[in-house]
């Protein structure tokens, strides 16, 4: 039922694809690896996923028999056209938990990623086109409350500064933005080798689990703290915080009024820190 790197290739070669930068196109080819993916994602039988950048239908396969209903949004409309034909052909009884819409991720809507029936998509299993995979990512968890939890395959790179903590070196603005939704952790490496084409960076998995906002402020208002403070990453919190502020003495009030140290860093703060800053404007 699942693709190999033979079948990857045929499909690819019979419909003109060749793989762009552009849209970040890696198809992963190695079954074991969908399986692991879908493993990790811990889905349940009711579940709707949402799938970005099915491609040729490699992890699709895989997930259709694990869920209630698949919903792909797929932006190049030959793959998107040639998917259902796929599924069709490998897994007939399955075919109608399949919703493909066509379109960029990153406009996407609710209403756009709805199934057959109204229901919204409750997990994101996806390997993210990797030149869009933060704001992608950010994107669906602000317009999917639904959401509870996601499962990622990203660069490598992008998978410790979404997972990293507080002091990290690669500590910055996805960190922070992800931890308002929820829990990111790293779930473990990607070869290179289950891609074709082979890419020349290293691949990561990324779980997430939705835990309830953690504050009534709005979110952009926090957002706007957080950009400020790492505009300007090696300046103190004073002085990165001043044009947000409207001055490095409105600033440093407002940071003490948060409880926060304002000679520190904005890497060495939390998303509640965050938070309490936003509160105290």
């Amino acid at each position: 039922m699942l693709l190999g790197p033979a079948d990857v290739r045929r499909l690819a070669e019979s419909l003109g694809v060749r793989p762009t930068k552009k849209l970040g196109q890696n198809f992963v080819h190695d079954g074991n690896t969908v399986r692991k993916i879908v493993t990790a994602a811990g889905l349940g039988q009711d579940e709707v996923v949402l799938e970005v950048g099915p491609g040729l239908g490699s992890l699709t396969l895989a997930l259709l028999p694990a869920a209630r209903h698949v919903v792909v949004c797929e932006i190049d409309p030959v793959l998107a056209g040639q998917l259902p034909l796929t599924v069709a052909e490998r897994a007939p009884a399955l075919a109608d938990r399949l919703t493909i819409h066509l379109g960029d991720a990153l406009k996407a809507r609710a209403e756009d990623l709805r199934t057959p029936d109204g229901a919204l998509p409750t997990a994101l299993v996806a390997n993210l086109p990797y030149n869009v995979s933060v704001p992608v990512l950010l994107h669906l968890l602000e317009e999917l409350p639904t959401l509870d939890k996601a499962l990622v395959m990203v660069q490598q790179e992008v998978a410790d500064r979404l997972a990293a903590g507080p002091g990290s070196k690669v500590y910055g603005i996805p960190s922070v933005k992800a931890a308002w939704y929820g829990d990111v952790r790293r779930a473990g490496p990607v070869g290179r080798q289950v891609f074709w084409p082979v890419p020349n960076v290293d691949s990561g998995l990324v779980s997430f689990a939705r835990r309830p906002v953690p504050s009534t402020v709005d979110r952009k208002r926090v957002f706007a703290v957080v950009d400020a403070a790492f505009a300007q990453r090696r300046k103190t919190l004073r002085a990165a915080l001043a044009g947000w502020a409207g001055g490095a003495v409105e600033a440093e009030r407002l940071i003490r009024a948060a409880g926060i140290d304002p000679g520190i860093r904005g890497e060495q703060l939390t998303i509640a820190d965050y938070i309490r800053i936003a509160e105290a404007r």
